[in-house]
């Protein structure tokens, strides 16, 4: 069982700036490890050389800031994405909660898997942005931003062309459920003790390893969603897809016959190399942001440790903190006498 634990010292509103400049930041660096997944999973042109070759044509055909197509969408994509699933994260998990607020495990996952779920149909228009700008040939684009690419495939290709490919999206949070699950039940055994006395590096390396198992069994509907948002009769290539298909199981089918089961893993490998640095920069960074605004709050004596700052009551939540500290400034501060007036 497992209780829903949040740090009440940092407002709802700086948790989603920590989250959203930690996930910023971790985007941005790997990046390049997105974007070669994309394409590898899309099966353009540049994979035929394999990952390194494929980033080596890349750079030298469309310039190395090509590396870093379509980052700018998944950043701003990031905040009404978190914001989203934060709140039906909570709203859920307050559903599967029983009476003395306890929830397991099992079910705490599907509340994370729902809320993410839920996050990413709304969202999903900018995640077929994305795609179209990685897979794109930078200097000679078919689209010129992300507003330009909204309008375009709106107006050539309808309201559904912005949700091409949501189905395996939803499907594949089943697979990724599962392999959360059971990493997350082994946990005790692989360290041989309990949960709740796990160190930040064991949680981290528990969060590497949740990813990558997750991420490999639903890899194969990521590869059939990312095909579906980038072939299009509109595109130079139909978009540079390497099967033609008509809907979700003819991409499956068209994938294994071409390519062979195999087919539906490409891209797999820059995917699990961007999991440490992402998952290290993305803690990290918050970890960091969380700590200023701990001492902006008055929490603790710097923002570079956790040491707690004398006579604080940490069980205060920021804003009765402020009316405490504002009561003691009015009744301690000196008052003016009458005859100085």
């Amino acid at each position: 069982m497992a209780t829903l634990r949040r740090d009440g010292r940092v407002t709802a509103l700086q948790r989603l700036g920590c989250a959203g400049l930690a996930g910023a930041l971790s985007l941005s660096l790997t990046a390049p490890l997105e974007l070669l997944t994309v394409l590898a999973q899309v099966g353009t042109w540049h994979c035929r050389r394999g990952l390194r070759g494929a980033g080596r044509s890349l750079c030298h055909s469309e310039g190395v800031r090509a590396l870093w197509k379509g980052n700018l969408t998944a950043c701003l994509r990031l905040c009404p994405y978190s914001a989203l699933q934060l709140a039906a994260s909570r709203r859920l998990v307050t559903l599967f909660m029983d009476e003395l607020g306890h929830i397991s495990h099992w079910r705490a996952i599907m509340a994370g898997s729902l809320a993410g779920m839920v996050a990413t149909i709304m969202t999903y228009p900018t995640d077929v942005i994305k795609t179209r700008l990685i897979v794109q040939n930078r200097l000679e684009p078919s689209y010129e931003g992300i507003l330009h690419a909204f309008y375009k495939i709106y107006h050539q290709e309808g309201f559904l062309a912005l949700y091409r490919g949501v189905s395996p999206a939803i499907l594949g949070a089943v697979p990724f459920s599962a392999g959360s699950f059971f990493v997350y039940i082994s946990l005790d055994k692989i360290w041989q003790e309990p949960i709740v006395r796990f160190t930040p590096l064991q949680n981290f390396i528990n969060g590497c390893v949740a990813a990558a198992v997750a991420q490999t069994l639903s890899f194969p509907f990521e590869t059939v969603k990312r095909k579906m948002q980038a072939q299009s009769p509109w595109l130079p290539h139909y978009g540079g897809v390497d099967v033609h298909f008509t809907g979700m199981a003819d991409c499956f089918r068209q994938t294994v016959k071409n390519k062979s089961v195999l087919g539906l893993w490409s891209g797999l490998t820059p995917s699990l190399l961007k999991i440490v640095p992402y998952f290290g920069v993305m803690f990290s960074t918050f970890e960091f942001c969380k700590r200023i605004c701990l001492y902006r709050n008055g929490y603790i004596e710097s923002p570079l440790n956790y040491k707690l700052t004398p006579g604080v009551d940490q069980s205060l939540h920021p804003q009765e903190l402020r009316e405490l500290k504002l009561l003691r400034r009015e009744n301690f501060e000196p008052r003016k006498s009458v005859l100085e007036n």
